[in-house]
């Protein structure tokens, strides 16, 4: 990659570390199969922000949903029989899961009840959903990821509409993870895990998706996780294999390289704060929340159809 300018590193600070209390060094089953066997007292993903400010987050191996307050104190809102990646909220007070073990769950932040939303396509398990976005318009895109890769380019694309119906836009990608959307909603950039990549999705005004292009490459051993788009367009690619958040400019350039302390695991992103300008990232192996303030704010996140 040339580049005509180096980019700015900044480096990213610790908001909050899990409590002892709530770490687990016991065997999993997600560990067993993702993690090599390593002991993994916790796996942290999927941040998402309330009207409140309070951060929501996953606990992958123990299918555990932890609110954090401002001032970084965690509380436990639910534990069910699940492995809860992605969330966003479906309506205030209702989160919405991609859950690689149950498909789509709805999760009621009150009671802490956890209900099925979509478990199943035409009667079919999905592979492993791991990450998703609402558009404008309430259509939901997510991605269904489960153990593909360069050796088994079979990870989804979905769209489920406000309708109901469901379209498969992508089937050939190999590791489709984390996804966000341009400021005017008509490309969708997926996270290529395994391709250490990022796609370019044109949205076309008929429902479907053409001329799919690779948008950003990257390097070492752990491709592209988590995305945001910022209000200028900027893409924000979370590398946990390097523990770097890139910030991309229009020609996926990096503008800017937002630097985890050696060892992190960079994974997802949201942008939070009265103005949207500060950034929460997961490191998930550490159980830590990193942040740091960037000048340009992140996109309003949109709720379901129902929000």
């Amino acid at each position: 990659m040339f580049l005509l300018h180096p980019p700015e590193v900044r480096e990213l600070d610790t908001f909050s570390t899990m409590p002892d209390a709530f770490r687990r060094a016991q065997r999993s089953a997600w560990a067993d199969a993702n993690r090599g066997g390593t002991i993994t007292d916790s796996f942290l993903e999927g941040p998402v922000l309330d009207e409140a400010g309070h951060l929501y987050v996953t606990d992958i191996p123990w299918g555990r949903i932890f609110r954090i307050d401002a001032q970084g104190a965690w509380s436990l809102v639910a534990e069910y029989d699940g492995e809860p990646n992605g969330m966003k909220f479906l309506r205030p007070g209702t989160l919405l899961i991609t859950d690689y073990k149950n498909g789509l769950m709805q999760l009621d932040v009150a009671s802490g009840t956890v209900t099925p939303f979509l478990e199943r396509r035409n009667s079919e398990r999905f592979k492993g959903v791991n990450d998703l976005i609402f558009d404008a318009e309430g259509n939901l895109y997510f991605t269904d990821q489960g153990q593909s890769g360069l050796h088994d380019p079979s990870g989804r694309l979905y769209r489920l509409r406000p309708n109901g119906q469901l379209d498969l836009l992508l089937h050939n990608v190999p590791s489709p993870n984390g996804v966000a959307l341009s400021p005017d909603g008509r490309v969708l950039y997926l996270a290529v895990t395994r391709g250490n990549c990022v796609w370019r999705v044109p949205l076309l005004p008929d429902g479907s998706v053409a001329k799919v292009s690779q948008f950003f490459t990257s390097y070492g051993p752990s491709g592209p996780d988590g995305l945001a788009v910022d209000a200028q367009g900027h893409v924000l690619v979370a590398n946990p294999g390097l523990g770097y958040v890139w910030v991309l400019n229009h020609r996926a350039e990096p503008v800017q390289v937002l630097r985890g302390v050696p060892g992190s695991s960079t994974t997802n992103l949201a942008f939070g704060g009265t103005q949207r300008t500060q950034l929460f990232v997961t490191d998930s192996t550490h159980g830590r929340i990193l942040t740091t303030v960037l000048d340009t704010p992140g996109l309003p996140i949109h709720r379901g159809p129902a929000g």
